[in-house]
């Protein structure tokens, strides 16, 4: 095949030749093999390699971009907490099974240890965290390279503070993402994140924004649909979503969608009802799991158009608009 024809298959291959300040559109014509005689040792000498090592290096490119591509490889269907111990030292009364496609709220007075339970999840606790609990990835106990390793992590965390340090616009930032999981469509999924931000987010934000000029409920707006279009992550960890100024239930509702297993600590009764499940935290420690029931779920379209107009009214106050009360009677 030609360079040129590699590049309609694979656009993305061109990250390599810019690694040897090579412009691949010159050899367009010419076929890979062919560039080791055409540029001559010297300039591959001169750029630390040799013309071999650029062609191995070039299938081992390939190799390590599909794989990013597909994933780790490992699809996580469900997470198990195995009973640790509150802060007295208690022992917890049952394991949790958290599976793919359901919402678990974790509900609890503030310093009750509601975001112990997330970290414990995020680092794969196996008893050596505060609380003695243990996590199991698919019924079984991760490996070390699981926990600690850096790439293919399969957890992603959105916690109550989040600001951007980098100089980038809101584009520039999805593009950068979107090129770096070797998306074959990168325009496309850029404009699918950025457009579902935008309903989520309480004020809307355009794409030539600086994400360091975002405000809290637009960043973590623009997160929620990064982490559910884009990240390959299996499971979701939220940490206090309510005061973010962010659609809420709909935000739960496309991370679902996704095929993501959602935790999220709330203090929002609304929130708290929305889910599949709630775990009730005391001093530390797992003491209650409840079921979502049907009679809960029937009521909650009423709550969310209750809840609707109370955010309205809020909104309304803080532009300084004369409020028509007639508009909030339920």
């Amino acid at each position: 095949m030609t360079i040129n024809e590699l590049r309609k298959m694979m656009p993305w291959i061109e990250d390599y030749f810019s690694a040897f300040a090579i412009d691949p559109a010159q050899f367009g014509s010419r076929k890979l093999e062919e560039l080791g005689s055409i540029l001559g040792e010297d300039y591959f000498i001169e750029m630390e390699s040799s013309s071999l090592a650029f062609i191995d290096g070039f299938f081992l490119f390939i190799e390590q971009a599909r794989a990013l591509q597909q994933g780790s490889g490992s699809t996580v269907e469900s997470l198990t907490v195995l009973p640790g111990h509150n802060k007295n030292g208690g022992k917890e009364a049952f394991s949790v099974n958290l599976k793919k496609g359901e919402v678990t709220a974790i509900v609890g007075p503030t310093g009750s240890g509601k975001s112990r339970l997330l970290a414990d999840i995020e680092s794969l606790a196996q008893e050596d965290t505060p609380t003695g609990r243990k996590i199991l990835v698919n019924g079984r106990a991760p490996g070390d390279e699981e926990r600690f390793s850096t790439e293919g992590r399969f957890i992603a965390q959105l916690s109550q503070n989040m600001n951007f340090v980098m100089d980038l616009s809101v584009e520039e930032f999805l593009t950068l993402h979107a090129e770096s999981r070797m998306v074959d469509e990168v325009s496309l999924i850029v404009q699918k994140i950025y457009d579902t931000a935008n309903i989520l987010a309480g004020e809307p934000f355009s794409r030539e924004t600086p994400v360091t000029e975002l405000s809290g409920g637009q960043s973590r707006a623009l997160m929620i649909a990064d982490t559910a279009l884009l990240s390959p992550a299996s499971v979701v960890l939220i940490d206090e979503i309510e005061n973010a100024g962010v659609d809420k239930v709909r935000s739960l509702e496309l991370l679902v969608s996704n095929n993501k297993i959602v935790l999220i600590s709330t203090h929002d009764p609304l929130l708290a009802l929305s889910a599949d499940q709630r775990l009730v935290i005391q001093n530390g420690g797992i003491s209650k799991l409840i079921k979502t029931t049907l009679n809960e779920k029937k009521y909650l379209k009423s709550l969310e158009k209750i809840d609707r107009k109370l955010t309205l009214l809020r909104n309304q106050l803080r532009m300084g608009k004369e409020i028509d009360f007639s508009d909030f009677l339920v």
